[in-house]
């Protein structure tokens, strides 16, 4: 169980800290554009799927993305350097790791990738997922 103790947040003077219902990003009504792009050749297994993304939000630092992700059919290698926190929307794909293991993905599972996991992901029926990403930088 987790105990919430009452803390003195201190913030520096260049950070917004959000005071209001605006301040909350909604997917539906996000403004944020969508970046359209192939899986890069060299990670490429079979097929040469078009991606998208919209990412509705990422924090001052850098370290933390909300937002949708899509893809056409195909597959391609994975290494994660950070953690993702995944719940499939629409479509099936199969995750599988260097050793052949593998997970079908399909609409309403929610998982998290950590940070290391190498392998392959690839998409049997196209794919969209809302991901949150959280990439520590040193």
């Amino acid at each position: 169980m987790l105990h919430h103790s009452k803390q003195k947040i201190e913030h520096s003077k260049d950070v917004v800290v959000p005071t209001s219902i605006n301040d909350i990003i909604f997917f539906d009504t996000s403004q944020a554009s969508k970046e359209v792009y192939h899986t890069a050749e060299e990670k490429r297994v079979s097929g040469n799927p078009l991606q998208a993304v919209v990412n509705h939000f990422s924090d001052p630092s850098e370290q933390f993305h909300a937002g949708i992700w899509e893809s056409e059919t195909g597959c391609w290698k994975v290494s994660y350097t950070e953690h993702e926190y995944c719940q499939i929307l629409e479509g099936v794909s199969i995750v599988r790791d260097t050793e052949g293991h593998e997970r079908i993905l399909k609409a309403g599972d929610n998982f998290v990738i950590p940070a290391g996991f190498e392998g392959e992901w690839e998409v049997v029926e196209p794919c969209r997922k809302i991901y949150v990403i959280y990439e520590r930088v040193e």
